[in-house]
């Protein structure tokens, strides 16, 4: 990950067209994937956000791609985590560290786009402006 800048825009907001030098783009379907091997619970004993946040990396796209030992990193960085939470100081330096572990694992859309990965997103449904309906409500009401 050695990629720094600003966020690459998704590919259907790009304007230039012509041939990119970088690497392929690899895309996803986002949700959780079909075939999750049989990964470890959280422990009973982490923070809850740091369990919420180990069980959303199941939910993601990007965990098609995870192989074990990535969500051994995950755990780490979950443990880490709720250590992090737990403590009555917050350390800056392990914060940090934990940021760097969690964008290795892709979980954020701008480490994803970085890596030249998206998930693919359902359509959402075409609705016509409002505009254009309180006209369309008008001329109705009127008889035209």
């Amino acid at each position: 990950m050695g990629a720094h800048g600003p966020i690459p825009k998704r590919s259907e907001e790009r304007r230039r067209r012509n041939k990119d030098d970088g690497p392929a783009l690899v895309r996803a379907p986002a949700g959780p994937p079909l075939d999750l091997p049989d990964l470890p619970e959280p422990d009973e004993l982490w923070h809850p956000i740091a369990t919420d946040w180990y069980l959303s990396l199941r939910e993601s796209g990007q965990a098609a791609f995870y192989q074990p030992s990535d969500w051994a990193v995950a755990r780490y960085a979950a443990h880490v985590m709720s250590q992090v939470l737990l403590s009555e100081r917050a350390n800056g330096q392990l914060v940090a560290a934990l940021n760097s572990v969690m964008s290795s694992l892709l979980t954020t859309e701008g480490e994803r786009r970085r890596a030249r990965m998206e998930l693919e997103r359902k359509p959402a449904a075409k609705q016509a402006p409002a505009g254009v309906t309180a006209i369309a409500d008008y001329r109705a009401s009127i008889g035209g």
